[in-house]
């Protein structure tokens, strides 16, 4: 990736940004004209103001930020969210409050982060019998508690 991501920003907030040089993730804000409460349980979806154009073989993944899920309970639902290259529609965040409180969200409030990946396509191979592994078809906590 050439690091160039074109971004236009229908917001008055400023553009995200990496808030230290070992950051992986930009913080996201709010765009409301009226501030936000959720009730204990409740979701919605938030928008930012932001709109991106992501190169071939690139995706952005939205996903919590942990202040506001230790600090308010509030979290974002379908984590991470995938943006996908060809996207073209503003950014908006699921938000979920899974405290006992009502909480608020106010226009420019950092509500998630967004970090970039490359993805690899895959091509198909059909066939009639997988290898064997020790694993085998083992999952959902099969190796124990320790």
């Amino acid at each position: 990736m050439s690091n160039l991501v074109s971004i236009v920003n229908k917001s008055h907030h400023p553009l995200p940004e990496y808030a230290t040089p070992g950051s992986s993730g930009m913080d996201l804000r709010a765009f409301l004209t009226e501030s936000i409460v959720l009730a204990p349980m409740e979701r919605t979806l938030v928008p930012t103001g932001l709109f991106i154009a992501l190169p071939e073989n690139w995706e952005a993944q939205v996903r919590p930020r942990s202040g506001l899920a230790i600090k308010q309970g509030i979290t974002c639902l379908n984590t991470p969210g995938t943006i996908d290259a060809d996207y073209r529609g503003e950014l908006k965040v699921i938000l979920i409050n899974l405290s006992n409180e009502q909480q608020t969200i106010q226009d420019g409030d950092r509500i998630a982060q967004i970090v970039f990946q490359e993805v690899d396509k895959v091509l198909w191979q059909q066939v009639d019998q997988l290898n064997e592994t020790q694993r085998g078809a083992g999952g959902f906590g099969h190796t124990g508690k320790k």
